[in-house]
């Protein structure tokens, strides 16, 4: 056997294990979180249809592994019909539609409810998406869940971020995720997936709880 094709059934076996040990790892702690967190669930529920109509939890097509569309779950923390309310405030404030541009998202965002605004500075609004570890659309560590519309403005970085499932949490989000452009954000999810490791998941995975306590 050649050493250029040793080299790469190596890599191949390795990126499987890699993939067996990080479902696994998946499947536990999403488990273990779901019960847990349970009593969190029934408070933020109730919290969310107390202060505002529509569904506590809603669900928005993201992308995927591999690019296959997928449907995302999480607490509401905007007011009904967030969408179109977004299109009409981009349509009319230029401001705000440059913010928009660059950083696809609006650092005052007049959508978010008082709620909103908390579960989202604790991360609670992203607790629902444990079920869709454990489907396996998504993952515990992995890539921000993009939007179909944000595809084109991946750019030449598409390709490589959807080599990973979409996570709960990831590079971004403990490096910064406030201080970065859109387009730097996709480098920075680019560069996870094709460096992804089972030594780098841990790292990210425990990093998390100290950027959650940092904002706190």
């Amino acid at each position: 056997m050649q050493e250029g094709t040793m080299v790469a059934t190596s890599y191949s076996v390795s990126k499987l294990v890699y993939s067996h040990i990080k479902r696994l790892f998946d499947i536990i702690i999403s488990i273990m979180a779901l019960l847990i967190l349970s009593p969190v669930f029934l408070i933020v529920i109730i919290a969310i249809k107390l202060e505002s109509k529509g569904h506590a939890i809603f669900t928005q097509e993201r992308i995927g592994l591999n690019g296959e569309l997928f449907k995302l779950y999480k607490f509401r923390s905007m007011i009904e019909n967030a969408d179109q309310v977004l299109f009409d405030l981009l349509e009319s404030n230029e401001d705000l539609a440059l913010e928009y541009k660059i950083n696809k998202k609006l650092k005052h965002d007049p959508r978010i409810t008082k709620i909103g605004a908390l579960i989202r500075k604790t991360s609670i609004d992203e607790l629902p998406q444990l079920l869709n570890v454990l489907k396996g659309e998504m993952s515990l560590i992995g890539n921000r869940p993009y939007l179909p519309r944000e595809k084109e403005d991946m750019g030449v970085y598409y390709d490589e971020i959807i080599k990973s499932k979409p996570g709960i949490t990831g590079l971004w989000q403990t490096s910064g995720r406030n201080k970065t452009t859109f387009k730097a954000r996709c480098k920075c999810e680019a560069d996870y997936s094709k460096n992804a490791s089972l030594r780098r998941d841990i790292k990210i995975f425990f990093k998390t709880f100290a950027v959650l306590f940092k904002g706190l």
